[in-house]
């Protein structure tokens, strides 16, 4: 027997079917990271070159804001929007102040009359019009002239669920200029990111001036011979046979590239490499070293038994030295100090560092190295800075003040925060981005070979499928903070290669830390066929492997 509410689901799918079209079909409005709440509504927004932007509110950053949306507004009509101060008006983009509102969250109603933002901060003002960038029509975006744009009526709520939505950005084993270091600012920013973690040194090079120590970027970013990406640093190894560098950013350069950042809402957190992955450092000052024998900047990928002599008070200082310039050029609340992959061989073997262990009444050499990263936090802490390393600083012992950032799976962060430690996800599991993404190398770009230490491959689908909080009680899930995909470059030479292994797996990333409780697979690769429209229609690389395994493209 078919019953009324047989008939009343049958209407009710139909009528969603005539809204969002066929499982394959593109929405007609879609926003990613997908908000909170969104209605769409009837009719649509003609915003024209004379429409004004009318800020309701001071504050500091609310030009960065409106920069912005000219930034998108003049290659639609060859004009900037007038920015203005005073009450709202009809046919305006008003901005209005809700002080109840999050930092980062904002209020955006479309409708015939006029748009309407409503947030606490610049900060939420901008993400606005992210969101309004997504909406307006992508063949419209580089017109040059048009008269006039539809903006569908919407009605949006939005808020982040996570504090740190991060991309992270290795440049020392390949590196990359300032304007390409600013597309992937621009980028993370498009899709409501805030932190860009960006890895300065490392063994194969040391990439950031510090003054008083010349030689780091004199001698440290130059490598003899360089692997050929694409070949295992263990088997088969191959070289390029000729030197790589002096690649390294001046600190003018850096200031250039934290302001551009801040510009887009975006906090630089740098990464100085201590006690290990340190050898860029040591061929430019070998008296770092437990030997003091003259190093060489490493020329193939992986781990080194060359590391810091923490026994030593001069290695101490060098690293006080070199933080705080870094501290000068980063205003960053967090600095990451790596603290990952530092083996204790040739501390086992030097006099100076067995005379540490014994002098300071430690174990062992897990213990020294938890004695370095006490000292190195208090440094920081006592300059007002907080401490973030990798999850190999949990042997030995962490202070309660300490950030655990996850990358050997979720077991480190899961640890730290049922210990109560700040904890930033970034398992490898979901969140490598140099792991190959799709099943068949034939379907995606001849980038070069497939790393061969990296058989397995991580599609969008896995990323998606990250979970922060698993396995921790509701308690300790307060203590995760955030989620981040990272983009380590050994592999990775070209910059057409680092868009293609970003996008939009980054988007997976951005979408959990945005949208966590609204996670729906299904809709965001739905929604991600028009973002991508977006990308070509900034020139931006891309993988579709997803899509192409799938019959969906």
């Amino acid at each position: 027997m078919i019953t009324k509410r047989f008939f009343s689901l049958l209407f009710t799918a139909l009528i969603a079917t005539a809204a969002h079209g066929a499982t394959n079909e593109e929405p007609a409005v879609t926003v990613i990271p997908q908000p909170v709440k969104m209605t769409v509504e009837k009719g649509h927004f003609d915003l024209k070159p004379s429409t004004a932007v009318i800020l309701g509110f001071e504050d500091e950053k609310m030009e960065c804001a409106t920069d912005f949306l000219n930034e998108v507004a003049e290659p639609i009509f060859g004009t900037k929007l007038k920015v203005a101060t005073g009450k709202t008006k009809k046919g305006a983009i008003n901005i209005t102040r809700d002080e109840s509102l999050g930092e980062e969250a904002y209020r955006l109603e479309v409708g015939n009359k006029g748009i309407n933002i409503e947030a606490s901060t610049s900060h939420g003002v901008f993400y606005a019009f992210q969101t309004l960038r997504q909406l307006i029509p992508v063949e419209m975006l580089k017109s040059g002239n048009a008269k006039s744009v539809e903006i569908p009526a919407v009605a949006i709520e939005d808020k982040p669920h996570f504090w740190h939505r991060g991309v992270m950005f290795d440049i020392c084993r390949h590196f990359f200029t300032v304007d390409q270091v600013k597309e992937v600012i621009d980028m993370a920013a498009m899709h409501k990111m805030n932190r860009l973690h960006w890895h300065l040194t490392d063994d194969q090079g040391w990439r950031i001036e510090i003054k008083k120590y010349p030689k780091l970027t004199e001698i440290g970013s130059v490598r003899e011979d360089s692997q050929v990406p694409g070949t295992h640093h263990q088997v088969n190894c191959k070289m390029e046979g000729k030197p790589y560098g002096p690649y390294f950013y001046t600190q003018d350069q850096i200031r250039e590239v934290v302001k551009y950042a801040a510009d887009r809402f975006i906090t630089v957190v740098p990464e100085i490499e201590i006690p290990g992955h340190s050898v860029a450092a040591l061929a430019a000052y070998p008296e770092l070293g437990c030997t003091g024998e003259q190093y060489k900047v490493r020329t193939i990928w992986g781990i080194s038994e060359e590391v810091a002599c923490p026994g030593k008070e001069s290695t101490f200082k060098f690293w006080e030295d070199v933080l705080s310039e870094v501290l000068d050029l980063f205003p960053s609340e967090y600095i990451h100090i790596g603290g990952d992959e530092c083996p204790r061989v040739a501390w086992e073997k030097c006099p100076a560092c067995q005379a540490r262990i014994k002098a300071e009444g430690l174990q062992n050499e897990d213990e020294l190295q938890t004695y370095v990263n006490h000292r190195i936090e208090k440094f920081l802490n006592d300059h007002g800075r907080k401490m973030i390393g990798w999850d190999e600083i949990l042997k030995g012992g962490v202070s309660p003040t300490t950030t655990v950032m996850s990358w050997r799976g979720s077991k480190g962060g899961i640890a730290a925060a049922k210990a109560g430690n700040t904890v930033i996800m970034t398992p490898n599991t979901h969140c490598y981005l140099d792991y190959p993404q799709g099943k068949d190398k034939t379907i995606e770009p001849p980038f070069g070979e497939r790393r061969p230490d990296r058989p397995h491959y991580l599609p969008l689908e896995k990323v998606y499928a990250l979970d922060p909080y698993d396995q921790l009680t509701e308690d300790e899930q307060k203590y995760v903070i955030g989620v981040q995909g990272n983009l380590w470059t050994e592999h990775i030479a070209t910059f057409d290669h680092v868009q293609y292994m970003l996008l939009p797996r980054m988007v997976a990333i951005a979408e959990v830390g945005w949208n966590y409780e609204g996670k729906d697979f299904d809709r965001f690769t739905t929604n991600m066929k028009r973002m991508l429209k977006l990308y070509d229609a900034y020139g931006y690389k891309y993988a579709v492997s997803y899509w192409r395994e799938n019959g969906k493209l």
